[in-house]
Parts: structure tokens; sequence; C-alpha cells
């Protein structure tokens, strides 16, 4: 898929919580057929102390509306800038980047797990998954109930299952402690999220041999893997998370 660098028009920001927003934006052109897991890197203008692009996933797609939407979480000056943008601004963006999430198999029975703001990629795959005939569990993990962001849209994709840490609202604990995981079966499971989650997820793949994907969440410079600062430890070798990931399946990484 041809690569793009364009300034698209920013029809929407919608502030979920105080630290996380979604921009929905819209070109002149045609947007892509986005593939799910893939991402853009996105430059940020108006913050004298942000020199490079930030990778952000493509959260949600609307081709009747020629718009896409991305979630971000506010984390630093870059991306506190971004927050602050209102309907008719530009951003400047390369995109679509990175490599995407494989389908299951006929039958499969799926399962999609996030962490935070780490569930962005995964809403566009759940209606990539629905579209084409499968409706997955959804496990989302979060600190507490304040925390909890899209609900209502992952609703509208699959079974949502929840825990928070500290037990204001589903299952109290973490992800990896929610009784859907021994209640049911799964054939495949896809994650994204902090990374010592992605790596309990892994390790609970492994042991059951469930396929498992992963989204990673490495800082990333350019995002076409020239720069060599994305790089990932794998059994095929030294690979960049940005052309040859984001998303990996997890007997792939030297975890």
């Amino acid at each position: 898929m041809a690569k793009r660098i364009e300034d698209l028009k920013v029809i929407g920001n919608k502030h979920l919580n105080n630290d996380s927003f979604i921009l929905e934006l819209s070109g002149n052109t045609k947007i892509p057929d986005f593939k799910p897991g893939q991402f853009a890197q996105v430059r940020v203008d108006g913050s004298p102390d942000t020199f490079l692009r930030r990778p952000i996933s493509i959260h949600d797609v609307d081709y009747g509306k020629n718009a896409f939407k991305i979630l971000i979480q506010i984390a630093g000056m870059g991306t506190k800038t971004l927050s602050k943008l209102g309907n008719g601004d530009i951003l400047n963006l390369i995109y679509p980047l990175g490599n995407s999430f494989s389908l299951p198999s006929l039958n499969e029975q799926v399962l999609l797990v996030g962490g935070g703001c780490g569930i962005a990629p995964l809403l566009f795959l759940g209606r990539y998954l629905k579209a084409n005939g499968f409706l997955p569990d959804i496990l989302l993990g979060f600190r507490n109930n304040a925390r909890i962001i899209e609900f209502e849209e992952y609703h509208t994709i699959g079974n949502v299952f929840i825990t928070t840490e500290d037990g204001s609202m589903g299952e109290k604990g973490y992800v990896t402690s929610h009784t859907v995981l021994t209640a049911r079966q799964y054939n495949r499971i896809y994650c994204c999220g902090p990374y010592t989650m992605m790596k309990a997820i892994a390790a609970y793949s492994k042991n059951k041999n469930i396929i498992c994907e992963v989204s990673l969440e490495n800082l990333m410079a350019c995002g076409i893997g020239a720069c060599m600062c994305c790089i990932v430890d794998t059994v095929k070798g030294n690979l960049c998370t940005c052309i040859d990931g984001p998303v990996f399946n997890v007997n792939d990484l030297k975890w």
C-alpha cells in the first residue's frame, strides 16, 4: 500500500477523560483502504520542544464520511498540543504505515485484549472482524472506572469484559486474571497495551497453544525503517517495528 504525506483537516476532537482524546480527520482525497493494525506518523506543529513525529494507531475508519480516527493519550507537550486542535485545524501525517493483524480462520474463537490507551488499534480490528463474520470477545483493562474509554463503541462489535485494578468496574485485577480466560476457549488472541501486559498475555497464549499477535508500541522517529531506533529482537534477527511490525506473532519475539 502506497504511503502518503498529507495535510488532513480535523473534523472532530472528542475528549474522553482528562488524558485521552480522539481526533477525527478527513482530507480532499479518498482515504486509503486501511488494514487493522496500521498506524500514522503525526507531525506536531506549534510545540517547539517536539522534534519528532508521533506514531499513532488507526483507531476507527468511516469510509462513508471519508474520515478516520486516531486515539491519543496525553503523555507530554507534543500530545498535549494535539489535544488542543479544533475543527478546521490541519494535521500533517505520513500514513498508512506498518503491517497488519492477520484474519482468523473460519470458526476460530477470537479474543481481543487491550490495556489503557493500547486499546486504540483494536476497535478498527474488531469492526473488520465483524464485517468478515466473526463475533470477538473483547477484554479491556484499566486502572479504574474513570480511565475506561470507548466502552460503548466496543460493545457494538463484540462481547466486552472489563477489569480495573481497584475493582471500581468489572473484575478487580489485571486482564490476565479475568475469569473469561478460564471460562472460554480461544483459538486466536490479538493484544495491544503496556509491555508487561502483552508479555503476560503472550505467556498465557504460548502455554495454551493459542495463536497470539501483539501490536508493539515502540518509540519511532521516522516510521519508514530509516532511523533504526525501533528495533525489536526476534528469532529472525533484529527487525524494525515500524516496517516489519508493529504487529508480531509472539512466537517470533524473544520474550
